[in-house]
């Protein structure tokens, strides 16, 4: 079997003066692993300390013949920017280095995200976001996208459709729109049957690559791909969890967050990050052994207030604790559940941590189902916690745990 051929680029970033480099090689190293989840390897970084952008190629025209010269010395054949170019810029580039190609940070992420679809909604929900961000970058001025010749930052549910003009691509666009449309509607037909259960629902929410999947997987045998690559998941997963106090909640793993996730795919996934938005609770996971730990919780911060559900009780996971020793939650917050997801390790005290939080949420009340409403008993000792049962002349008196929306649905039923 022929032996696939790994693709070499060059990563380039840029810091606006000596104070901004850490950052700015971190976002670097980001980058490097953006490209190996997408198949590549960096053959080298370059940061250029430049205290504003260039209009024409961003970096100016010194460094750009300096990468010029290092890729067509090396047989390197692609420059990936760790910042968003415009059409022209990519242009000017792609001609001042000479049979190059380049792409930005968010085209690279658009391609992770086209060899990581594998639903029909992920797959459209891609090409959508391709078309609105890509394909006007890589037609420059009329040029064909067939000159990429395929590879990183080029493929994709929609690579061969976006050969075709801007007519054609607006076409595309708006049957896109009208079948994600659609399909939203389908989703939210399902959200409203889960909240017919009464059941409140979790989001799995944090940074690309924090573990999220591995934590669905060891408390509900989900069976969800997990891997060790950013945006290994992509579609939205929900199972059931039966907590040791017996009541149950619905878990949803949701699509990793990361630092400057381009925003036409944040438009394109809004149904699927919309479930962010439904829930009752957001489980916020981190990777506590990742260095940049504190910019990662602040880049999931802003993305959850952007979904408008900054005002949703947390629950913070710190993950892979197992990698770190002596790791404390309250090294980064009091209020943290340390767990590993891998080893099955702090589950327990996570599960703990949930049923606090729920309970927090709801109150104790008593309650008369007459004997001709015993359908509706069965719909409460489903949905919710009864903590005691009593048999009498008028009906079955019961005390139960509800929260605010339980306290509507069995309004009628409970005693003053």
């Amino acid at each position: 079997m022929e032996e696939k051929k790994i693709t070499t680029a060059v990563l380039v970033g840029m810091a606006e003066n000596a104070a901004a480099v850490p950052m700015q090689q971190s976002s670097l190293d980001e980058l490097e692993r953006l490209l190996e989840t997408a198949g590549g390897e960096a053959f080298a970084k370059v940061l250029q300390i430049k205290s504003s952008y260039d209009a024409r190629t961003c970096i100016g025209s010194g460094k750009v013949r300096e990468i010029a010269e290092l890729c067509h010395a090396n047989g390197i054949s692609l420059v990936i920017f760790d910042f968003e170019l415009t059409a022209g810029q990519i242009r000017n580039l792609e001609e001042d280095m000479e049979d190059i190609r380049v792409i930005d940070r968010s085209m690279l992420i658009l391609d992770i995200f086209a060899l990581h679809a594998t639903s029909g909604e992920g797959k459209l929900q891609v090409e959508l976001a391709q078309l609105k961000y890509t394909a006007p970058r890589l037609m420059g001025q009329g040029k064909e996208l067939s000159r990429q010749g395929g590879g990183i930052g080029s493929r994709g549910p929609g690579e061969s459709k976006l050969e075709s003009d801007r007519r054609h691509l607006k076409e595309r666009i708006h049957a896109l729109e009208a079948q994600l449309a659609e399909m939203e509607h389908t989703r939210g037909v399902m959200r409203r049957q889960r909240d017919k259960s009464g059941l409140k629902k979790i989001a799995i929410v944090g940074y690309t690559n924090a573990g999220k999947s591995t934590l669905l997987n060891a408390l509900t045998d989900a069976g969800v791909l997990s891997e060790d690559k950013l945006f290994a998941t992509l579609d939205p997963t929900t199972r059931r969890l039966e907590l040791p106090c017996g009541e149950s909640v619905l878990l949803t793993d949701t699509v990793g967050f990361i630092r400057r996730l381009p925003h036409h795919l944040v438009e394109a996934f809004r149904s699927t990050l919309d479930e962010v938005r439904y829930a009752d609770i957001l489980m916020i996971v981190a990777d506590v052994s990742d260095p940049e730990l504190s910019e990662e919780l602040a880049v999931t911060e802003e993305i959850i207030t952007s979904l408008d559900a900054k005002d949703k009780p947390r629950i913070y996971v710190y993950n892979k604790c197992d990698t770190v020793e002596g790791f404390l939650c309250a090294d980064v917050r009091e209020d943290a559940v340390a767990i590993s997801a891998k080893e099955g390790k702090g589950l327990e005290l996570l599960l703990s941590k949930i049923e606090d939080v729920l309970h927090k949420q709801s109150k104790d009340y008593d309650l008369l189902f007459p004997y001709d409403a015993q359908a509706r008993l069965n719909d409460l000792y489903r949905d919710y916690t009864v903590l005691s049962t009593e048999y009498g002349d008028n009906g079955t008196r019961v005390r139960a745990r509800l929260d605010e929306k339980g306290k509507g649905m069995f309004a009628k039923y409970i005693l003053e």
